[in-house]
This record gives C-alpha cells, structure tokens and sequence, in this order.
C-alpha cells in the first residue's frame, strides 16, 4: 500500500501526560483543549493582525500554535509599566509634599508679623488691627515704598516697615525700642513725644512734674499764657512789678531801689523822674480837655518812690485806697513829699544813683498834688495819671461824697478810655479834638513810637482793669462801663452829679 499524508500509529499516543485510549475519547479531549486554546489566543493576541492563527494538521493529529511572545519579552514590557506608574506616583507625592510646606510656610509669614507687632507694642496702648496676609513678593514698606523682599521687616499698625524705616516723627531716628508712643497714627520715641507734648515750666525749665494723683498740674497766667509749676508761687521767684510775670532762670530782671523788679520789656518805657513824666502828664490833660473835661487847677505832680508814697498814704485823712500795692495818690492834704530830681542809672541788673528832693505841697484848692510811683512803664504810668486826674476833676466839679464803687469805678473808666485811645489809635472813645490827638501822639514819638511790645502790654494793662476782683475797682468799674455804654460820659457823670450812683 502506498504511504497517505497523516500517519496512523499503532501504538497509543500519550500528549500532556494523559493517557488516550480510544479514538472518541481522544476527539473529545482534543476539542476542549483546542477551544481552550483559542480562548486564550485571542485573549493574547488581543485579536490584531501581530497574532499568527493555529495550525490544523489533522483530527488525529496534534494541533500546534504559532510562535508567540516569549515569557521574558512580556515580563519587560510589564516592568516598564510598572516603572512608569511609579514615576508618576513619585512626581504627584512630590507636589504633594511642596503645597503642604508652602501652606505651612504662609501660615508661619502670618505669626511673624503678628508676633514682631505684639512686641512691639506698649502696654498702655490699644492693639492693633489685624495685619492681613500678603505674599512676600507683594510687601511694601510704608516708609520708603519699595518692596520689602527676603530679610527682617516689621509689621505694626497694619502695614509692614524695613526696620530702618520705622522712624520717630520727630527726630528722624529709627524706633528699636519694644515701647513707642502713637499721636494719631504718627510714631515716636517716647522720649520725644514726652519732650513734644509735656509741658515745660517757663521759669525753671523742667517738666513739670505731676501731683499726687498722677495729673499735671500747673499755673497759668490769665493774660500771658505763662505756664510755670505751682510751688513758684511761694518760693522766692521774684514778678514783674509791672507786667506780673515771673522771672525767668535763664533771664534777669532789673532790680529797682526800693526792692521792686522790673523785666526788660518794661524797662525799655520805663519812666523814671518827675521831667521825664511831664510830656506825658500835660498829653492826659489835654485828652481831658478834647472830651470837654478841663482841669482849670494846675495841678503838681511828681513821681515818688514806694516809701513816700506809702508815708503821703498815711498822712491822708480820707480816701480809698486799692491795696496791697498803690501806685498813685490824689492827695488833697498838705504834705511834704520826697520826689525824684535825676533818674537812677543802670549798673549791672540794678538801677543806682538815683537823686531825691524834699518838696512841700500847700492845699491851693481841693486838690494838692498827684503822686504816682516811679519806674513803671509808659502806658501804665500814664493809666494811673488818668485815674488820678479823675479823682481831681471830680473833687474840683463839686462832685461830693461818691461811695468807692462810684469813685473808683467811674476813675477806672477814664483809665480804660485813655488806654484805649493809645493801643487802639482811631477808637469810638478818641478825643475827636486835634489838639488831644496831636499830644499823645507827639509824646509817643519822643519814645521813637509804640512797639508790638508796649501795645502788648497797654492790653494787659486793660485786661487787669477789666477783670480786677475787688468790689470798689473791678466791680464800680463794669458798672461804670455798662452806664457809658448805654448813656454817654457826659450823662453819666451828670447823673451821678445829682443821685450820687450810676444810671441804670
């Protein structure tokens, strides 16, 4: 017989260790292992054109596949799988990692500020608003405007300095201290805010210290704003005798004769013998004229010192006089009184050399003479001429008998008149005649014309009239006002003329 294409063997056919014993038997075992193996093939070869097909040899035969992917060439690719999902689980736990560190160093930015600021503050000044959070790159010093950056700063009434910027307002210096002193939202030293609002006594120049509770506590000049500590008031500081002031430690006061001080812008008018007060004593009768009040006595007047006038004081029968301290007299009594012939001269801080004349006064009339103290200022010497003319035009027009708030006040008023017209030159009570008007101005110009100063000093001397306490010089004096205000001098003094009081 000739030989076929498939081979029948004789022998039994064993394939996978199994044994197969009959045809049937082989067939059935052959298709499940031939279905099995597609299933797997196609699950392998992921049914593309790279999978070769099996080859069927024959019913009886064994079935072979093709050759597929060798176990090492699919454990590489699977590794490099593995490897590349491994990289990129590495890459997210690492931006993982850096948002985690970023969000714990913003959260630590956030303290910093808040912790330099709560340093930074005094205790005895309120906390500040909270300082928002900005990212580093947006910080800008409020001192110089320019980005902060990487380095120290400090963060305080809700915004951030260089620590070199952080500077007092008043010195410039920068402020390293833990304490420092706010006015508004301005920063300083406390050192220069104490030196920039605490105030200084104008007589020894210290602070002035505070009282048992804790308070400053001062006194205060009512016209000159002079600020001193309040045991100047007992110690042995001496005033102007004119203006009031105290004397200052760093400035000298002139001491006259009798003991009186006197300071230097008072000094510059100062009158200070009988001559040189003669212009001025004829410039106030002629203001008494130019109102229709002429004096037709002449009247002496002399310029005295605190001793004699205090001796003529007592040698007066009647009068009312303003105590402690008197500068003039209308005397109606005849004494002798020692006035000043010559001027005293400067030497050093004291006036010395000054030279005195005995002089008797004889009663020619109701009125014998005027006496005002020496060394006073312009203004005041002639405010004081002024009252005591009025007492003497009073006396020489029969008016008799006036109580002191009467007497006084309406003095006081003619004193206040004549000041008025001084300090304030074109005013309502300005003698409207021009003979009046040219004497007191040619007596200020013989002086080289009012300053600032003596104007100055002409409103206090005003201000010490107006707001005297006693009832028969303060108080006459505002009523007196108060009635020529609302009548007139001329009808004023004509009612008092015939009631003796002031109109109402």
């Amino acid at each position: 017989m000739a030989p076929s294409g498939v081979s029948h063997l004789s022998q039994p056919c064993i394939y996978a260790g199994e044994f197969v014993s009959s045809h049937a038997e082989r067939k059935s075992r052959f298709m499940k292992w031939l279905s099995k193996l597609f299933k797997s093939g196609t699950g392998r070869g992921g049914g593309g054109g790279g999978g070769r097909h099996p080859q069927i040899l024959g019913e009886e035969n064994m079935v072979l596949r093709a050759p597929s992917r060798s176990l090492d060439d699919r454990s590489s690719s699977q590794k490099e799988k593995e490897e590349l999902d491994h990289a990129i689980a590495l890459s997210l736990s690492e931006d993982s990692k850096r948002r985690n560190r970023y969000r714990r160093r913003t959260d630590n930015d956030e303290e910093l500020p808040r912790t330099l600021q709560g340093s930074l503050h005094s205790p005895t000044y309120p906390p500040y608003s909270h300082v928002p959070y900005y990212p580093r790159e947006y910080r800008i010093c409020d001192g110089c405007k320019r980005e902060i950056g990487y380095g120290n700063y400090l963060g305080c009434m809700g915004t951030f300095f260089h620590p070199d910027c952080f500077c007092c307002c008043a010195c410039g210096r920068p402020i390293t201290e833990h304490e420092f002193s706010l006015s508004g939202r301005n920063p300083y030293h406390k050192s220069c805010f104490k030196e920039l609002t605490h105030p200084k006594c104008e007589v020894c120049h210290h602070f002035i210290p505070t009282n048992a509770a804790g308070l400053i506590e001062y006194r205060c000049h009512p016209f000159w704003s002079q600020k001193y500590c309040p045991s100047h008031e007992h110690d042995i500081t001496a005033r102007c005798c004119s203006c009031e002031r105290l004397e200052s430690w760093n400035a000298r006061y002139y001491c006259l004769e009798d003991g009186r001080r006197l300071c230097y812008e008072c000094m510059e008018s100062a009158i200070m013998d009988t001559g040189d007060c003669q212009p001025l004593y004829h410039a106030i009768r002629d203001y008494y004229e130019g109102m229709n009040m002429k004096l037709d006595q002449q009247i002496p007047m002399l310029l005295v010192e605190r001793q004699a006038l205090n001796e003529a004081i007592v040698g007066e029968k009647h009068g009312f006089h303003h105590m402690p301290e008197t500068r003039g007299l209308c005397l109606s009594e005849e004494q002798t009184v020692t006035s000043i012939l010559k001027r005293p001269r400067v030497g050093g801080y004291r006036l010395v050399g000054m030279r005195t004349q005995p002089q008797k006064l004889t009663r020619k009339c109701e009125v014998t003479a005027i006496l005002v103290l020496y060394g006073l200022p312009r203004l005041l010497t002639g405010a004081i001429l002024a009252h005591e003319l009025m007492h003497g035009w009073l006396r020489l027009k029969g008016y008799r008998n006036l109580n002191p708030e009467v007497e006084e006040g309406i003095c006081q008023m003619l004193s206040y008149m004549w000041l008025e017209s001084e300090v304030m030159p074109g005013f309502k009570n300005m003698p409207s005649t021009s003979v009046a008007s040219s004497s007191s101005s040619s007596s200020s110009s013989k002086k080289g014309g009012k300053s600032d100063v003596e104007n100055k000093l002409g409103e206090f001397f005003m201000h010490q009239i107006a707001n005297d306490a006693s009832p028969a010089y303060g108080g006459g004096f505002r009523a007196a006002n108060a009635a020529v205000n609302r009548y007139g001098l001329r009808r004023t003094l004509d009612h008092i003329h015939m009631t003796g009081s002031f109109p109402l």
